[in-house]
């Protein structure tokens, strides 16, 4: 999965916003450091978007539907030719 940068920086960025302001100097280096972190950790995570989440949602509600309808099917098909499984 392709992580959306926007999402890293603004991770990183509450996490720089929360150093102390004495710290403020490190600031840039920790956030640049704090994105290349997360980034790699998001990579190996395997995540996916929520927009293929989504589709992969409706792919498995479709089919579910589809193997209930052929469920269905079946077992009229069973009654009419009088076969008990």
């Amino acid at each position: 999965m392709k992580i959306d940068n926007k999402i890293l920086e603004d991770v990183s960025k509450k996490i720089s916003d929360a150093i102390p302001k004495g710290v403020k100097a490190f600031a840039d280096e920790f956030e640049s450091n704090c994105k290349s972190i997360l980034k790699s950790s998001f990579e190996r995570l395997d995540l996916v978007t929520r927009e293929e989440f989504d589709i992969q949602k409706e792919v498995l509600l479709k089919t579910r539907q589809r193997l209930e309808q052929l469920e269905k099917k079946v077992d009229k098909l069973l009654k009419k030719h009088n076969i008990d499984l």
